[in-house]
């Protein structure tokens, strides 16, 4: 008895001194929101040993483990906040211990400035711009986009290092196949949480696109309880616009559901001057094209946690869009004794609906992930256009009017899981099978002697597609002392089939054209922490773009009398090969230098017919496409209370075709800067501009850029209220350049309305209670290709 006795007791001691245990917890604000990359000490009062430190992740989370028993302290720490410090405790089993941090603030004078933590972080794949925890009070998706550094946001659209291309995603799901114009003036943005710029995707993305990702990932506003918003908001651009939208969230128990109403109108003008010479005449055209678009979205999603590890739920959207409105253009045609005008008007008529459902299954712990979920789109475009002369022109032509259909119905089934082994190692696989059918039906029709339409055979078409898509990727995540590696191959196996039936020679014909595509696509990255400020990354990536369904068509449209634009069926995929070598500084940017190489790059080549002043655009394969950039960029807040980034950009852009007649090079300088501004009152003053001394967009050399935009915001009503008053497109000088055509040159100049104003307000009602849920994150590619930009 005696020796049981002591040998329990001998157990109990060694068990007792040698154990194990484990430390968690989570890191909130006063506003119950999670604080991501704080830092977290554990240190060890009793004892010389070195204390152990990590940082929380996105979700505001920490965890130590392997922890021996013993006393000890946390300490949390990260800029804008006052350090946090637990009280001495004794570990002896698993512990949970929850911090809430304090922010901090001082005064100075009459301006009242709160510090803010770093908010951008860049790592060897993607820049990440968090905008949870900042002061700023944006009003839409464009605006935010302005302060994200090295993105451009001008009339041609978004350029990253001088790179077009670049594919927009929400939570990881495309929004290319939706009016991405509109999306970006009308989406709120006091929705989103954070902004991932990946110009190195690994392989848990598409491979397609040769420019960057921008994937925005929305706010974990589904709390305990039940919140909302409503927004609205006017404004004046073209004319008088407005819009509207009204959410609610519900979290109690296990079952969580929201939904959200939108409706907008926005208005907007693109002008284009164009003056050329054809022969011994000169060419002077002028065309205005306004758009005030009608949007209506009704979006919705229900998920049910079945216990702390298994979710399912669904998620659907529905979204019109029509838009009718009127393109006017007067052409001057001169030579040397005489003068024609010739006055046109295109009439569209469009009407898009598309429907999204996306229903899924989740398994989440601590280690794994496993994530299943098929996405169904169904896309609808309706169009009528009408081109017409006016009275007063000189120059008689024939009346033309277009019924283009379009039908798209993608599926998607995915899955994907990540296993994390330790802090130092993570493996990432899943599999991807997506279908796409299209259906693609032009009538044209032409002007007869009674002022009505005749079907014309000859330039109407039909085209379809019929395209799968296999893929499978898996993916290392692997730290060593100072040193991280990301490394991952996917492979795509990939079967297109273009029908095209149309008229040839008197007969309908229909012609099959068959593009199978198998390939491996790698991608990796290496970074080093040289001192405890200064990182350095080198990243890789292969990837391929295939052409949008709409060029694939062999259709032919006028935009005015003189100019068209027309499909190409023979057009093939372009291969890139990406490097990119950043340095860092605190985690932030400092300095990139990127060079990119692409194969038959889409190049819109344009044209100019001399024997009849026709202007045809047409997307064709240029051989050789580089790009060279070399990026630096500095914070702000060494100028008393600014926040914020200024940067240099210096772009190379190279294409060459001998097929083509293509040679074209040109260096660029672009400036950029936002700046944030706490004024008297709590009055936020945020600034964003930026100036280029010219670009290469394809075929024409731009002269210099410029664009300016500015906002004020305040809160009212305990934060519940937002106001914001943006200033924008104050400066907004746009494409003044040439364009040759091989053949002649032409000066052009596009650009659009300016001194746009608009008044938002957004009212926030309802409880929270703080819990979150985690968001589904899943990429997809082929809704980017319909590219139906109407």
């Amino acid at each position: 008895m005696k020796l049981l006795t002591t040998t329990l007791l001998l157990f109990f001691i060694i068990t007792t001194t040698f154990s194990q245990h484990s430390i968690s917890g989570k890191v909130i604000d006063q506003n119950n929101t999670t604080v991501p990359f704080a830092n977290v000490i554990l240190k060890e009062k009793k004892g010389n040993k070195t204390p152990k430190g990590t940082v929380t992740d996105e979700n505001g989370n920490y965890k130590f483990e392997n922890i021996s028993s013993n006393t000890y302290q946390i300490e949390i720490s990260v800029l804008g906040f006052k350090i946090e410090k637990s009280k001495e405790f004794k570990l002896d089993s698993n512990k949970t211990l929850n911090f809430t941090l304090k922010e901090e603030s001082q005064t100075l004078n009459e301006v009242v400035i709160k510090s803010k933590r770093p908010v951008i972080k860049q790592t060897a794949e993607k820049l990440i711009v968090d905008l949870e925890k900042t002061e700023m009070v944006n009003s839409s998706l464009q605006d935010v986009m302005r302060k994200v550094p090295g993105v451009l946001v001008t009339n041609s659209g978004i350029t990253i290092a001088g790179k077009s291309g670049v594919r927009i995603l929400i939570n990881g799901k495309t929004t290319e196949y939706m009016d991405v114009d509109t999306l970006l003036r009308d989406f709120p943005a006091d929705n989103i949480s954070k902004v991932e710029v990946v110009e190195q995707p690994g392989a848990e993305y598409d491979a397609s696109g040769s420019g960057a990702i921008i994937n925005i990932i929305l706010k974990k506003n589904v709390s305990l309880g039940t919140h909302g918003s409503v927004m609205g908001w006017i404004g004046e651009d073209e004319g008088f616009e407005y819009g509207t939208r009204a959410s609610i969230a519900s979290y109690k128990n296990k079952l969580n559901w929201q939904t959200s109403i939108s409706h907008s109108q926005p208005t907007w003008r693109d002008d284009l001057f164009l003056v050329r010479t054809v022969g011994n005449e000169t060419y002077d055209q002028a065309t205005k094209e306004p758009y005030n678009p009608n949007r209506f979205t009704v979006s919705g999603s229900l998920d049910y946690y079945i216990n702390d590890k298994n979710s399912i739920g669904i998620g659907g959207r529905w979204n019109n869009r029509k838009s009718d409105r009127i393109a006017s253009s007067k052409t001057i045609i001169s030579r040397t004794n005489t003068t024609d005008i010739l006055f046109s008007e295109n009439s569209f008529d469009r009407d898009r609906v598309d429907f999204n459902i996306n229903p899924y299954y989740e398994y989440k712990s601590d280690t794994d992930k496993l994530l299943i979920d098929f996405n169904y789109i169904d896309y609808k475009n309706d169009n009528t256009n009408t081109l017409s002369d006016v009275p007063g022109s000189t120059i008689p032509f024939q009346d033309r009017r277009y019924l283009q259909d379009g039908k798209y119905t993608i599926k998607t089934y995915r899955i994907d899981y990540n296993k994390t082994f330790s802090d130092n190692f993570k493996l990432s696989i899943g599999s991807k099978y997506a279908m796409v059918n299209t259906d693609s039906d032009l009538k044209s029709f032409l002007e007869n002697n009674t002022g009505t339409f005749d079907f014309d055979q000859t330039n109407s078409s039909q085209f379809l597609v019929n395209e799968n898509i296999f893929a499978i990727y898996s993916k290392i995540n692997a730290n060593y002392g100072k040193w991280s590696f990301s490394g991952g191959l996917r492979f795509e196996d990939s079967n297109t089939d273009g029908t095209s039936v149309f008229l040839k020679n008197g007969q309908m014909v229909t012609e099959l054209k068959k593009r199978p595509i198998s390939k491996l696509f790698p991608s990796a990255s290496i970074s080093r922490k040289i001192t405890e400020e200064i990182g350095s990354s080198l990243s890789y990536s292969y990837r391929i773009r295939r052409p949008s369904y709409n060029s694939l068509n062999s259709f032919a449209t006028y935009l005015d009398p003189f100019s068209a634009g027309e499909g190409n069926p023979a057009l093939k995929p372009a291969f890139t090969n990406n490097y990119q070598f950043n340095l860092t500084y605190k985690g932030q940017p400092f300095f990139t230098v990127g060079y990119s190489k692409t194969n038959d790059v889409i190049f819109d080549l344009i044209k100019q017919d001399n024997s009849n002043a026709q202007i045809r655009q047409q997307a064709v394969n240029v051989e050789n496409f580089t790009n060279w950039n070399f990026r630096l960029f500095g914070p702000l807040n060494f100028i008393k209370g600014v926040e914020g980034y200024t940067g240099f950009i210096v772009n190379k852009n190279s294409y060459n075709s001998i097929i083509h007649g293509v040679d074209l090079s040109k260096w660029n300088l672009f400036w950029f800067i936002q700046a944030s501004y706490k004024l008297p009152w709590d009055v936020n003053f945020e600034m964003s501009g930026n100036y280029g001394t010219g670009a290469l967009q394809g075929q024409i050399d731009v002269d210099w850029l410029a664009g300016l935009d500015f906002s004020l915001g305040k809160k009212f009503l305990d934060d519940k209220l937002k106001v914001n008053l943006g200033f924008n497109k104050m400066l907004n000088r746009g494409f003044n350049g040439t364009i040759d055509y091989g053949n002649g040159t032409a000066k052009v100049e596009s650009n659009g309305s300016r001194q746009n104003i608009q008044l938002r307000l957004t009212y926030s009602f309802g409880s929270k209670f703080g819990k979150k849920k985690s968001k589904r994150n899943s990429s997809r590619d082929e809704e980017n290709r319909i590219q139906d930009n109407n």
